[in-house]
């Protein structure tokens, strides 16, 4: 947490561009939950509309974290009161107005796709629902189904945020704990592009990892992490030098 703290994130899953540095910076990431909401928030939706400043603002203490109506609350916790997930949609509908499983998929994907004629029937469905199951007035339904809509058209798939935010954490656990094998890994797996393998030697100069240069002798075809009396470097493979073949590096391997 402390790498996701400081962005140094070159080469972590789904956390490398800029943008979402930037965003790892403000948030200041201490759990698993904050990985996995980041990853919903850095998309055009929530960026535009503010959602990432106010998660991170409410997290901080910088902002009250508020609920529309209590019986949110169980809901929004995780996301410090922002509807960040479809799964927060479908399961609001569930608490307040009394929504199968079903239902609330088919009101997700309405608010998602904005018709207007499902739209219509969905809330005339959601306000008598919430006066049936919870007894509340029509017109604090119509304000609670419109923060809904509102979020619903950037909310994201929690289980894929999750998904993804597993194996950022791993890739950053690797990075944490075994950056010489971690980047000698990524050079590899990034080989034959010229751009990417400049972008991560000097990640690798950044986190003073040595590469060393290609050895006849030593260098096998891809990057080799090397431990000598517990000090690490990397040498350069030889797939990725330039104007050899590989015929040529078969032989000589």
């Amino acid at each position: 947490y402390e790498l996701f703290q400081r962005a140094d994130t070159i080469g972590v899953f789904q956390l490398e561009s800029s943008g979402m540095r930037e965003l790892l910076k403000k948030l200041k990431a201490d759990c698993f939950d904050d990985i996995i909401a980041i990853l919903a928030l850095y998309r055009p939706g929530p960026l535009g509309s503010g959602m990432h400043e106010m998660y991170c603002k409410r997290k901080h203490g910088e902002e009250e974290i508020t609920y529309f109506h209590p019986l949110l609350e169980p809901i929004l916790a995780e996301s410090n009161g922002v509807i960040l997930y479809q799964e927060q949609v479908m399961q609001s509908a569930q608490i307040i107005a009394g929504y199968t499983l079903g239902g609330a998929d088919i009101l997700r994907r309405a608010m998602g796709k904005k018709i207007k004629s499902v739209m219509d029937a969905q809330k005339d469905v959601f306000i008598k629902g919430a006066k049936a199951t919870n007894d509340i007035d029509r017109r604090t339904a119509e304000s609670i189904f419109a923060l809904l809509e509102k979020f619903a058209q950037y909310g994201f798939n929690k289980s894929h945020s999750a998904a993804y935010a597993m194996l950022s954490y791993r890739t950053a656990y690797l990075k944490a704990n075994y950056p010489v094998e971690f980047m000698a890994a990524v050079l590899t797996a990034d080989q034959g592009n010229a751009d990417k393998i400049s972008h991560n030697l000097a990640e690798c100069n950044a986190m003073n990892v040595p590469v060393l240069s290609p050895d006849v002798n030593e260098s096998g075809a891809n990057f080799t992490p090397v431990i000598e009396n517990g000090e690490g470097s990397i040498r350069f493979g030889d797939r990725d030098m330039r104007g050899v073949g590989i015929l040529e590096l078969e032989g000589i391997e």
